[in-house]
């Protein structure tokens, strides 16, 4: 997606693709997310997601979590 006339930063486009399939299997629609304590919490269920998407976010900084969750400290903190 980056390109060499692509000024969005690595990290903002892995977010952008990242956000973008983790609302496939969300599991809030109205509050999908939270931040607390320098972590992001993401309301999806990882049980949507097939093995090779769950490797990929977490190469994108998000992890499994507890009560159908993904959390990156990536994107949670300053």
């Amino acid at each position: 997606m980056n390109t060499e006339t692509d000024t969005t930063p690595v990290a903002w486009t892995n977010l952008i693709q990242a956000l973008t399939l983790l609302s496939r299997g969300q599991s809030n629609p109205a509050s999908p997310l939270h931040c607390e304590h320098d972590e992001l919490t993401v309301m999806a269920d990882p049980d949507e997601f097939t093995l090779q998407e769950i490797e990929q976010l977490e190469a994108w900084g998000f992890h499994t979590g507890d009560d159908q969750t993904f959390r990156s400290f990536r994107y949670g903190s300053a």
